[in-house]
């Protein structure tokens, strides 16, 4: 599954997304209670928005306005919703997003023809170890895509370690989608109960929530571990709730493939101007295709850098390298610009570690403060003098670090109503 619009050389490409998002502004003018109001407030006449440079006359929409006016963003009724997913709000509630039957079909072409960007094929059988309930859009959108293309699929959810690997010998999936760091908790239980996992017949793994990538796309820390470990492919891909998209790598694996017919993107510096070729900013996206929800230009809040030049896959569409960091997440420590991935890559390292959770929370004189629950066998001076001495030489800043029992610490990582690991908690002052 090869779009042809992806193939096409810059400027078709930029013709074809100018027409697509002439058709969107028709549709929230007519549709969209929150942009029509946008748009009169500022006074755009959308006829006079022509070509993606003329975006920029168009305010950004930020995750607030999606929270504080949650419904005025749907364009349709709520009899015509067939699905709700929510993600998580700035401002504490979860904002809701409704899907129409037109919306499942795009999800299911999005999931497919990224699937098939990371090389998996008609009749391969995959493993999802990743929850398909609790109005999580992610998993129920590799469902759909991995059955439009004609694949097999194994739903196992996330987590018990031997119930998976019984799964992988009885079905020999040749794909898993997993969140990375949980390969490694399989390989530690293969390895304690002589389970060949070497011959298991699993290729590759699609993966999901966690980087897995250096800016320079080669493997960061926690690829390496599972690499040295197990000799299977890793695949990044990058999505989310907002965009109903995912930017998903191909074989040569230098950074997730944008699909041009389902989403425009933008890379804004913090005065909002687009940056220069080869900086990083923030992705601001614009969704085509969307029935229910769409947006348009939606500040996501991550951190990235673009790549335009071709891939040796015969693509020329652009691609985005790993995230950087969160916007929000920022932390100004002892006069250095800090990101939580970058602090993950380090306690990674440690094959020591249980479990960690970084926390940043202001200190009494309103400064930025790091505090790295850690659970581990190892909790003697020499271990966290060690921990804190990896973290002065890659980061040059030694920060706060507390010991935690497994018990304690893994009920604060892994809590029953979250869909992933929360290693990372900012407890600042909005």
């Amino acid at each position: 599954m090869y779009p042809s619009v992806e193939r096409k050389n810059l400027q078709e490409i930029k013709n074809f997304q100018e027409e697509k998002l002439r058709e969107l502004l028709v549709y929230l003018d007519k549709k969209s209670p929150f942009y029509q109001t946008l748009f009169s407030e500022n006074n755009i006449d959308i006829a006079e928005i022509k070509t993606l440079e003329d975006l920029r006359k168009i305010p950004v929409t930020t995750k607030d306005d999606l929270q504080r006016n949650n419904d005025a963003f749907f364009c349709i009724p709520q009899t015509e919703i067939v699905d709700y997913s929510t993600t998580s709000g700035t401002l504490g509630d979860p904002v809701t997003f409704g899907l129409s039957d037109r919306d499942l079909e795009r999800l299911a072409y999005n999931e497919a023809i990224s699937f098939a960007c990371a090389g998996i094929k008609k009749g391969d059988v995959v493993q999802m170890i990743t929850t398909i309930d609790k109005r999580f859009m992610a998993g129920l959108a590799y469902f759909l895509g991995l059955r439009k293309m004609g694949a097999s699929v194994v739903r196992m959810g996330p987590g018990i370690p031997e119930l998976q690997w019984d799964s992988i010998f009885r079905y020999k999936p040749k794909y898993l989608i997993t969140v990375p760091s949980f390969l490694l908790k399989m390989i530690d239980y293969a390895e304690k109960n002589n389970i060949d996992y070497q011959n298991s017949g699993v290729f590759g793994a699609v993966c999901i929530g966690e980087s897995i990538k250096n800016q320079d796309f080669t493997d960061n820390i926690l690829s390496q571990k599972i690499k040295e470990k197990w000799k299977i492919q890793l695949f990044s891909t990058y999505a989310s709730t907002e965009m109903s998209t995912a930017f998903t790598e191909c074989e040569h694996q230098k950074g997730g493939h944008q699909h041009p017919e389902l989403i425009i993107t933008e890379i804004l510096d913090h005065h909002g101007n687009a940056v220069l070729e080869g900086e990083s900013g923030e992705l601001v996206i614009t969704t085509l295709g969307v029935e229910a929800l769409p947006l348009l230009r939606f500040k996501t809040g991550d951190l990235v850098k673009a790549h335009s030049e071709p891939c040796e896959c015969g693509r020329n569409t652009m691609r985005l390298g790993p995230v950087i960091g969160r916007k929000q997440h920022m932390i100004k420590y002892k006069g250095t610009t800090l990101y939580p991935p970058a602090m993950s890559d380090i306690l990674n390292d440690f094959a020591g570690i249980d479990c960690y959770q970084i926390v940043i929370q202001s200190n009494e004189i309103g400064l930025d403060e790091i505090i790295i629950k850690i659970s581990t066998e190892n909790s003697s001076l020499e271990f966290e003098n060690e921990i804190r001495d990896h973290f002065r030489a890659k980061l040059r800043v030694s920060p706060k670090i507390e010991m935690i029992c497994f018990e304690m610490l893994s009920k604060e990582v892994f809590p029953q109503n979250s869909r992933k690991p929360i290693n990372f908690l900012d407890l600042r002052n909005p």
